[in-house]
């Protein structure tokens, strides 16, 4: 009986000390987007563990190329039903490959009239982040209504995809594509936890996002060296006024015990320089990290 008596009494104690510390984090976080030329929107979750913590959570913002996650997963829905193949080839046309837009495919293939498969086109917009490549494969998967109506049924709300990322360069369509940050993190919670697609699907997604060679001095920077991080970014250019409407990342990172967290964190109306937004997405990791890893210890 007093065995029973003393568990209760520890596991009662672990609980206040990570509420403490949970505390704690959200003051770092406040402190560190404080004074910030721009609205941050930041939601944390740990899958195993539950832990969760949130700043404007439930703020709308401006997803940019964050949304080719969700495209992903809606092409890989297809592949889970037969209907697409990671193998399958198709037909690029040159005017496809639109000037003037991220396009690392238009680069490699600048007179397009090529057939790429369904895993070049998604590593080419997941891990690279091609804007030409996310709006073919938006093409194969019915468009951005389905796109939409797939992540609705994952149950999820407070997600809006309505324009693809050639609208994307008229300036009042950056604020079209939204989502909160807990919606984002719901999301990838539900994906790591293979609620969204099969094993095999699921597994290859997470490893092209672990593949992403955007955003290195984003949240990866926050994070220490060699640590695994699947992510995807979205960032516009800035307008005459020197705005920039958004820059995120979201992704899952894996800790030291092979546990996981979901980070979802979102910049808008920025007025700061690029650099200093980016500073600010890794010093938000950083301290995200340092309280999980803290976690571990209790």
């Amino acid at each position: 009986m007093k065995n029973i008596f003393l568990i209760i009494t520890l596991l009662f104690i672990n609980l206040q000390l990570k509420a403490q510390s949970t505390q704690h984090l959200k003051k770092q976080l406040q402190e560190i987007i404080a004074q910030k030329n721009a609205t941050v929107g930041i939601s944390i979750k740990g899958i195993e563990d539950k832990d969760t913590l949130s700043i404007n959570g439930n703020l709308n913002m401006p997803m940019m190329s964050v949304f080719k996650f969700h495209i992903a997963l809606a092409a890989l829905h297809q592949v889970d039903k037969g209907k697409l193949r990671l193998d399958q080839k198709f037909f690029i046309k040159k005017d496809e490959l639109h000037e003037n837009t991220w396009s690392p495919m238009r680069d490699d293939y600048p007179n397009g009239n090529i057939f790429l498969t369904l895993d070049q086109l998604l590593r080419y917009t997941v891990s690279h982040s091609d804007n030409n490549g996310c709006d073919i494969l938006l093409n194969l998967v019915g468009g951005c209504e389905n796109v939409q109506r797939f992540i609705t049924q994952q149950g999820i709300k407070d997600i809006t995809i309505k324009v693809n990322e050639q609208q994307m360069r008229t300036w009042d369509n950056l604020y079209v594509n939204t989502t909160t940050p807990i919606a984002t993190t719901l999301l990838l919670e539900k994906f790591y936890q293979g609620k969204i697609l099969k094993q095999e699907t699921s597994t290859y997604l997470y490893q092209i996002m672990v593949e992403t060679s955007r955003g290195i001095t984003w949240m990866k920077a926050g994070l220490p060296q060699g640590t695994e991080l699947a992510h995807r970014t979205g960032i516009s250019n800035t307008n005459e006024q020197n705005l920039r409407a958004a820059m995120n990342d979201i992704g899952i990172v894996k800790l030291p015990n092979g546990h996981h967290f979901a980070l979802s964190i979102y910049l808008m109306n920025i007025t700061e320089k690029r650099e200093d937004s980016e500073k600010l997405i890794a010093d938000i990791t950083k301290a995200t990290w340092k309280y999980f890893s803290d976690q571990l210890l209790l």
